[in-house]
């Protein structure tokens, strides 16, 4: 098997300060990305940004509730989302494939071998998946809890080597980034608990936060993945990290044997 790896980028990385899709982060992500193909990498990408996608396209002049709102901007903004990531990874010479998925097809059974199935042979032909939430039919108890969590379940569904989760900060620190005293957390052995550490805030524009990292990291390092959480704001950061170059901030969870 090559070597698989699953990358996944939140709302944080890829909104702009007004809540907008930075196409320009977006852009030097898949140069990244590509890069990795290039060198061997099966490249699976689990990527939010949907619903900012939306907002930006649509000016809705009546009030929606929750519901209203997450479905009618991730309708509209999935499209653009897979539209810019169809342009830009067609710059590389990268087919890409949409794979839009909900928490009951990772219930053991047809639907979870259906989804596996659709993803291998998609990797076996060169083509990148491209996965989100089907947010249009994904609301309240069927919904998961963020995106991290989706991607912990498509790296154990893969059986991925390596699992990075991209947010807007460098990793876990012993107290709140912000602090001055704060010292990041570089490596996380088994069983090791940082649950003292964690803030519960979430993240600005998505559902997640390090809290939702950290349970996510957990669970896959105990299936024997490596995680890795890291800046995606920061330039180049998956290259160096594959590179393993000194002194890139990150918290890494070493998988279990």
């Amino acid at each position: 098997m090559k070597n698989r790896i699953v990358v996944k980028v939140g709302s944080n990385v890829l909104t702009r300060k007004d809540g907008k899709l930075d196409v320009t982060r977006m852009s030097a992500l898949v140069d990244q990305l590509a890069w990795l193909r290039q060198r061997g990498y099966e490249v699976i990408l689990v990527s939010s940004g949907a619903m900012a996608s939306g907002r930006g396209e649509l000016k809705v002049d009546h009030d929606l509730d929750s519901v209203e709102q997450r479905q009618l901007f991730s309708a509209v903004g999935q499209v653009k989302l897979i539209g810019l990531y169809y342009d830009l990874f067609r710059e590389f010479g990268i087919p890409v494939g949409q794979v839009l998925t909900m928490k009951e097809n990772f219930e053991s059974g047809e639907q979870y071998e259906n989804q596996r199935a659709c993803m291998s042979v998609m990797l076996e032909n060169g083509v990148l998946p491209i996965v989100n939430e089907n947010d249009t039919v994904s609301v309240t108890e069927l919904m998961f809890t963020d995106n991290d969590e989706l991607s912990g379940l498509i790296a154990q569904m893969m059986q991925a080597q390596t699992l990075v989760l991209l947010s807007n900060i460098d990793g876990i620190f012993t107290t709140h980034p912000d602090d001055p005293q704060a010292e990041l957390i570089r490596e996380v052995a088994p069983g090791r608990d940082l649950s003292e550490y964690i803030q519960p805030e979430k993240s600005a524009f998505g559902r997640g936060g390090m809290h939702s990292k950290y349970t996510t990291a957990s669970k896959v390092q105990k299936a024997g993945i490596r995680v890795i959480i890291a800046n995606g704001e920061r330039d180049n950061i998956l290259v160096d990290l594959v590179e393993n170059k000194q002194n890139i901030p990150h918290t890494e969870f070493i998988p279990c044997n």
